[in-house]
């Protein structure tokens, strides 16, 4: 049989592309790396505020460790000498700053929020006194987590003084974190016990009373209410100073009143004897001011609502230093009034109305809720990325007062003595 000669079928390029599919492109894992590493990237850029605010957390996680081991070495350190020697680091960081920075009134403040930074620095020494002295009578998780309690104290403040918003579910949030704290504080009366407790300082920390247990929780709950205190008057002191004088009023008061109420209850403050002894002072002090700078420019960086969720990882850091550091572990009463706790802080935050600012529960973060930019020649590090348009300390606009603007800064200003054809270009950023 003959072979018949093969006969070739032509295609057009258009049948071609439909009969005959296109190649696949060989896989190439050179480049699988670098797409993830570059995903990676960009995860952590979009969420760059939120890794910062998670590195204040941990600093100040290790600030508290720090002043736990002070009351564990040789001759417990007292309350007010740890405050004064803490806050005189800090204000020493802050000076140092605004001069180096070019802040207007690095000493005194602008004009117009100095009073009102003196409430600030008085009041948020309570918010700090409350922690330490706690820290001496409880385990660190236990005394972190009440301070905890101030977004709820503050919206009840902000209620009575600034005349806010409070729903009556913020108020039931409110009274249900009082029952978080009846549980970590586990009076006898009502759960019982031989009327000591351990306060997890471990390395020959103290075995306390009942009595002495719950004179710690009313001392904290004193700090909340400074703390709180401390929100609101930053509330009020609005963006009308930098956030490095809330932060150096604060420190400074802080010393003064520390100096004042050791003279005045005649407190034996310990001379330093050891280098351990000094340099957890130190460390106190700097990793205070550190945690501070990082909150600062995290909350600049990131919206105040998802800004308060990250603020409450520092619970996480301190169990885990309370386990490494100490070896104990909490107790399933406290682990419950932790979680009851955190749920109402929680709770509060997230039921606030949209044009109020969340307020953190750290005590030591209270000088960044308000964030003030500094005048132009004053920009530094803890400016933000975007520019703002700014007022001088004790300027007016339009013959409004700055705190005629706070109040209504959902209201446009126009200026009057602008060209009309420059009105209807885009406008700056609200100051």
């Amino acid at each position: 049989m003959a072979n018949r000669p093969s006969q070739s079928i032509e295609l057009s390029p258009s049948e071609r592309h439909i009969l005959i599919p296109p190649p696949m492109p060989a896989e190439d894992n050179t480049t699988s790396g670098p797409n993830r590493f570059n995903a990676v990237k960009e995860f952590v850029l979009s969420n760059k505020g939120l890794f910062i605010i998670a590195a204040s957390q941990f600093f100040f996680s290790l600030m508290n460790l720090s002043v736990k081991f002070l009351t564990a070495i040789g001759e417990p350190v007292p309350t007010l000498e740890i405050v004064c020697v803490r806050m005189l680091i800090t204000y020493v960081c802050c000076q140092a700053y605004m001069f180096a920075a070019g802040v207007p009134d690095p000493i005194l403040g602008p004009k117009g929020v100095r009073k009102w930074l003196v409430i600030r620095g008085v009041v948020g020494f309570f918010g700090l006194f409350g922690l330490y002295y706690s820290l001496h009578y409880m385990s660190l998780s236990d005394a972190t987590v009440l301070t905890f309690l101030a977004p709820t104290v503050t919206a009840v403040l902000g209620f009575l003084f600034l005349h806010e918003a409070v729903s009556w579910k913020q108020m039931l949030a409110g009274l249900t974190s009082l029952v978080g704290v009846v549980l970590i504080a586990r009076p006898t009366s009502l759960f019982g016990g031989n009327g000591k407790t351990d306060t997890g300082s471990g390395a020959g920390g103290p075995t306390v009373t009942e009595a002495e247990r719950m004179v710690a929780v009313a001392v904290a709950m004193l700090g909340v209410l400074g703390a709180s205190c401390a929100y609101v008057s930053l509330r009020v002191i609005g963006k009308r100073a930098h956030p490095m004088h809330t932060m150096s009023y604060f420190s400074l008061w802080c010393v003064l009143v520390s100096v004042v109420g050791g003279l005045a209850t005649h407190s034996h403050w310990v001379l330093p004897r050891q280098w351990t002894w000094i340099g957890m002072l130190i460390i106190v002090g700097l990793f205070g001011f550190l945690a501070q700078l990082l909150l600062t420019l995290g909350l600049q960086r990131e919206t105040a609502s998802r800004g308060t969720m990250v603020l409450y990882i520092q619970i996480v850091f301190s169990l885990v230093f309370e386990r490494v550091a100490f070896g104990v572990s909490p107790s399933g009463l406290s682990v419950l009034g932790t979680c009851v706790i955190i749920a109402s802080a929680i709770y509060v935050a997230l039921n606030k109305p949209s044009k109020e600012t969340n307020t953190p529960a750290n005590t030591e973060s209270t000088a960044t809720w308000d964030m003030a930019p500094a005048a132009e020649e004053g920009r530094g590090l803890l400016d933000g990325d975007e520019h703002k348009e700014e007022l001088e300390p004790g300027a007016t606009k339009d013959g409004i007062s700055e705190l005629a603007i706070d109040k209504k800064l959902e209201e446009p200003v126009v200026r009057h003595d602008t060209p009309r054809h420059e009105r209807t270009g885009s406008g700056s950023s609200s100051p």
